[in-house]
């Protein structure tokens, strides 16, 4: 699904009083926020309330991407709960980063795609105690064991053994 869904037409909320506001429920799948980032659902709450400057926009989102693990490179779904509460300014005086056009457009997925960007790149694990892959052979050691040597030493780390036979 296109990320068109996110463009909500607010044209009724810049016309009302100050301290008006929507809630609706999200509920779309596989949304493509861009060309790296789609997302394979979006569920929860959003607020819109009319302000002074704008629309001051909370969520409380569950999502999810695609990813995958750090250590062992397994296929994950990175879960995401966002939070969320930004103004989207409708006057130019406002200094927020977003912006409500002239059409009365707010488009939700910019912001999306901002907060995935920032969680894509902490880096997630299959599980917490995730063995990842051997350095020498690749082999993942969640699922099997190697013959590689336990012994090998990195070169470069080889007169730190020393500390430890003394």
């Amino acid at each position: 699904m296109n990320n068109r869904v996110l463009k909500m037409n607010v044209g009724f909320l810049l016309h009302a009083s100050s301290g008006t506001s929507n809630d609706s429920m999200l509920d779309f799948p596989d949304v493509q926020l861009s060309d790296e980032i789609t997302l394979n659902y979006i569920r929860g709450n959003l607020r819109m309330s009319r302000t002074k400057e704008g629309i001051l926009v909370q969520s409380h989102l569950e999502t999810a991407f695609d990813d995958a693990c750090f250590r062992c490179l397994d296929p994950i779904q990175h879960v995401l709960t966002l939070d969320i509460e930004e103004l989207f300014a409708f006057n130019s005086a406002a200094e927020t980063e977003f912006r409500i056009g002239e059409d009365a457009v707010l488009d939700l997925g910019a912001l999306l795609r901002a907060e995935a960007l920032i969680e894509q790149s902490h880096r997630a694990l299959c599980k917490p105690d995730c063995k990842g892959l051997c350095p020498e052979c690749g082999a993942n050691w969640n699922y099997e064991t190697c013959s590689c040597s336990d012994d090998a030493i990195d070169p470069r780390l080889a007169i730190l053994k020393t500390l430890l036979e003394k």
